[in-house]
């Protein structure tokens, strides 16, 4: 009850936010532009329509989480209405994790709207709505949900602009970890390749919940893939909220 009472407040919040109406906004003004690209372009246009509101979804919902998470649990701090709150018979744990939910909430709705738009430029091109671009769209919000987590979790110690750069540097390092796979493959054994294999095992894979390029091409997506991303993504979440708990339980607001 209290969790769900945090996260409602949270949500509410998070609807005034002007920030969150202005990237929405640019998002739909991307997905629109996605067909004044497809006309003006000689190639695949339901092809360039897919590939550019795919990627407006999946961008604008990362600076979503990303600007608005870092804030969070600061704004609390920053105000002194931190104090207010945990002299309640509230739980730190509970806090994170109503302000995780909170904001949780507002990006779906955020993507689902966004999402609206996008099937709908798509139906207009071709009169149909493929369940690919859907999947697509889920596991694009797996990740939003992920890089929310990354959000709380720097701004449960951190300020807002460092946070909003640690997160967006893990945003960057999850999609380009697969190259330290390639340089393992090259690597002689010894403490090097040990130290690279650690990091290829710690750092997060973003490419996981990746699915644009088998969708925009017409490609088979393996059906064997969608549990191990999905375990991976809630495995991986849980773990960024247990460290966020773990780290803001340890802060003294004295």
């Amino acid at each position: 009850m209290r969790i769900g009472a945090i996260a409602g407040i949270t949500f509410k919040e998070a609807k005034r936010d002007r920030v969150l109406y202005l990237l929405f906004f640019f998002a739909a003004l991307g997905i629109l532009a996605s067909r004044v690209l497809a006309i003006l372009t000689v190639g695949d246009r339901l092809k360039i329509i897919k590939d550019v509101g795919l990627a407006s979804i999946a961008v604008f919902g990362v600076l979503m989480a990303i600007l608005i998470g870092t804030g969070l649990v600061y704004k609390e701090i920053d105000k002194k209405t931190i104090f207010t709150l945990l002299a309640k018979p509230i739980r730190r744990a509970e806090f994170i994790l109503g302000k995780f939910l909170g904001l949780v909430l507002t990006l779906f709705v955020m993507t689902a709207a966004m999402t609206a738009i996008f099937l709908a430029i798509v139906f207009a091109h071709t009169l149909e709505v493929e369940g690919a671009l859907l999947v697509a769209v889920a596991y694009i919000f797996l990740e939003l949900v992920l890089v929310t987590a990354v959000a709380v979790l720097f701004s449960s110690f951190s300020t807002p602009i460092l946070s909003s750069l640690f997160a967006l540097a893990f945003y960057l390092i999850g999609h380009l970890s697969w190259g330290l796979k390639l340089i393992l493959a090259k690597m002689a054994p010894g403490p090097g390749r040990a130290l690279v294999r650690a990091l290829y095992t710690v750092l997060p894979d973003l490419e996981n919940f990746n699915f644009k390029t088998e969708v925009v091409h017409g490609l088979p997506i393996p059906p064997g893939i969608y549990l191990p991303s999905l375990l991976y993504g809630l495995c991986y979440t849980a773990f960024i909220l247990g460290l966020a708990i773990l780290i803001f339980r340890r802060r003294d607001f004295i």
